[in-house]
C-alpha cells in the first residue's frame, strides 16, 4: 500500500485559525504534499461546502469533522484530568467523517445550534469586561463585538478573535504600542516583540482573558454538553466519535486519565469510543508511536492533526515535538491506515482498502 502524508485535525476561520481562509490552507497543503486533510472546526460544519469544493480542484481527499468540548459528570464528581488539563471532567471529543452535505437536522441540529450560541455568547461577555477595563484605565478606545463578529469570523465567535482585535486596534491607534501594553496590563510590559503578532495575541489571551485576567468570564455549565450527548451528535450527523489525546506533555507529564494508556482504552469503549486522535507537535517520537500502535493494537482508528487553532502559522505537514522533520514511517503508516477508515466511512464502506482506493481516485490528476 502506497502511504500517502495526511493532516487530519485542521482548524479554519469558520471556528479560529492560523489561516486567513479555507484556500491558504488548502494551498499550503498541496505545496507540502499533504494529500489527505481534514478540517475540523469547533462546533461547526459550515465549512464544509468550501473544503470540500477547494480540495478538489487541487486534487486532494477531504475528511469531514468537528470538534466539541463535552462534560463527564463521573470523572468530573471524581476529580479526574482528562484532556483538559486544568479543569477535571471537561473532556474534548472530535466527530471523524461527518457526512458531507451536511445532514445533521432535528434535535441533535438544535443542540449544535445552541451550544454555538452559548459559546458566542461567553465571548460577548467577554467583551463587554474587556471594555470595561479599557474604560476604566483610560485607553480611549472600545471594540465592538458586532464589528469583531461581522470583519474577524465566520459566525463562531472565539476568545482568541478578541486578543486578535484588540491587538488590531492598538496597532492602529498607536505608533509606539509599548506603552498601551503596559497600562492595559497593569503596568506589566509587553515580553513580545511588538512584530511578532501571534505571540502579542497569545500574551494578551493570557494576561487579559483567562482566569484572573480583568476580562475573564467563567464558562457556562450550558456551554458544555455531556459526552453522551456529544457522541450522539456527531453519529447522527454520520460521523465516528473520536477521544484526542494529549499524552505526554513538554515536562513528560500525562493526565489522570491518560497516564494508565490500558485503562483509558478500556473506558474510552465502554463508553462506545474506538477512535482516537493525536495533535503531534505535542508529544514525542517515543511516545507517540507507543500510545498510537497501542490503541490500533486496541482495535482503535487512529489518526493525527496538527489543529492550527492558535495565531501561529506552522507548517501543514505533520511533526513531533523531537523531530521537526516529519513523522516516522511508522506513524505516517498509522495516520494514513487511520485515515483510509474515514475516508471509507464517509463513503459508507469500512475498511482501510477501500479509504486507501478512494484516495488513490482522488488525488490522481
Amino acid at each position: 500500500m502506497t502511504i500517502f502524508d495526511v493532516n487530519a485535525h485542521l482548524h479554519t476561520p469558520y471556528s479560529f485559525s492560523a489561516f486567513s481562509d479555507v484556500d491558504q490552507a488548502l494551498d499550503m497543503a498541496a505545496s507540502e504534499g499533504v494529500k489527505v486533510v481534514g478540517i475540523n472546526d469547533f462546533y461547526s460544519t459550515d465549512g464544509y461546502g468550501a473544503w470540500s469544493e477547494g480540495c478538489s480542484v487541487r486534487h486532494l481527499c477531504p475528511m469531514f469533522n468537528i470538534e466539541f468540548i463535552s462534560l463527564n459528570s463521573e470523572d468530573q464528581s471524581a476529580g479526574l484530568r482528562v484532556n483538559d488539563p486544568n479543569n477535571p471532567g471537561r473532556t474534548y471529543i472530535s466527530g471523524k467523517g461527518l457526512a458531507c452535505p451536511v445532514i445533521l437536522q432535528g434535535r441533535e441540529a438544535k443542540l449544535l445550534d445552541d451550544v454555538r450560541k452559548e459559546s458566542n455568547l461567553q465571548v460577548e461577555k467577554m467583551c463587554g469586561k474587556l471594555n470595561a477595563h479599557l474604560d476604566a484605565i483610560g485607553a480611549g478606545f472600545n471594540l465592538d463585538f458586532w464589528k469583531i463578529v461581522s470583519e474577524l469570523t465566520k459566525g463562531s465567535v472565539r476568545e482568541r478573535h478578541l486578543a486578535k482585535a484588540l491587538r488590531m486596534e492598538i496597532e492602529t491607534r498607536f505608533d509606539d504600542v509599548l506603552p498601551v501594553y503596559e497600562k492595559i496590563f497593569g503596568g506589566v510590559p509587553l515580553k513580545s516583540s511588538p512584530d511578532n503578532k501571534a505571540a502579542v495575541e497569545n500574551e494578551i489571551r493570557s494576561r487579559l482573558l483567562k482566569a484572573g485576567g480583568a476580562a475573564f468570564v467563567p464558562e457556562d455549565p450550558k456551554a458544555f454538553l455531556p459526552m453522551e450527548t456529544v457522541c450522539g451528535i456527531i453519529k447522527a450527523a454520520g460521523g465516528i466519535p473520536t477521544y484526542p489525546f494529549l499524552a505526554d506533555n513538554a515536562k513528560g507529564e500525562f493526565t489522570d486519565f491518560e497516564g494508565d494508556l490500558q485503562k483509558a482504552a478500556d473506558t474510552l469503549k465502554k463508553r462506545g469510543i474506538t477512535s482516537a486522535e493525536f495533535i503531534t507537535t505535542r508529544n514525542t517520537t517515543r511516545v507517540l508511536e507507543d500510545y498510537s500502535s497501542y490503541l490500533m493494537d486496541e482495535g482503535f482508528t487512529v489518526t493525527f492533526g496538527s489543529e492550527h487553532n492558535t495565531p501561529a502559522l506552522e507548517p501543514i505537514k505533520l511533526r513531533t515535538s523531537d523531530h521537526p522533520e516529519g513523522l516516522s514511517e511508522k506513524l505516517r503508516e498509522i495516520n494514513f491506515r487511520g485515515s483510509c477508515k474515514v475516508v471509507a466511512h464517509q463513503a459508507g464502506l469500512d475498511s482501510v482498502d477501500a479509504g486507501a482506493e478512494i484516495i488513490m481516485k482522488t488525488i490522481i490528476i
